[in-house]
């Protein structure tokens, strides 16, 4: 297998992000052959369509570029008020105003993790339908919903749930073969 980059990008700005730490054990999990680097989206300024009358603030450009150079896409959400978080709704929408929308035919994972019993289902279900629009291609399983949260981190923020760690590898092994797939 060819050396294969995903990026990772977490929708919690949080020190003790659930989501962030969600990436952290993505990144170890991944197969050989791929790698995982994890975005930071907090220095992107909220969505402005003035502002991108000036052209892409650096951050957003740079998202841009990595997207663009990743064979795939990892996203890790939290759930706030039954949806994904402003912040990476924001980043997405900065991310595909044209020119060259750079989520079209990305291979996509999510993942997420909350305080409540679901997870981050519905987060997730509408990150998929903002991804349908972009054209995003969303790998569908295994899903990685971490509910009870709180009680699956010990407190330096390391996932203690093998069976949440189970289905990451899992889903970090499916990203790979449909990125594959994709890219051929």
């Amino acid at each position: 297998m060819a050396d294969l980059r995903f990026l990772g990008i977490s929708g919690s700005l949080r020190k003790g992000s659930y989501n962030t730490a969600l990436l952290k054990v993505a990144t170890g999990l991944m197969p050989a052959g791929a790698t995982l680097e994890v975005f930071d989206i907090s220095a992107i300024p909220l969505y402005n369509e003035d502002a991108k009358a000036q052209g892409f603030p650096a951050p957003v450009q740079l998202l841009r570029e990595k997207i663009a150079a990743a064979d795939g896409l990892i996203f890790a959400t939290p759930e706030y008020n039954y949806s994904t978080s402003g912040v990476l709704k924001n980043a997405i929408d900065w991310a595909s105003r044209p020119p060259d929308q750079p989520f079209n035919e990305k291979a996509v994972a999510l993942m997420g993790a909350s305080g409540g019993v679901l997870g981050t289902a519905r987060a997730q279900y509408h990150l998929r339908q903002i991804g349908v629009f972009l054209n995003m291609r969303f790998v569908n399983k295994p899903e990685v919903f971490v509910g009870g949260a709180a009680s699956k981190f010990d407190a330096n923020g390391n996932l203690t749930d093998e069976t949440a760690k189970g289905l990451i590898k899992q889903l970090m092994a499916e990203l790979v073969t449909w990125s594959q797939r994709l890219n051929k």
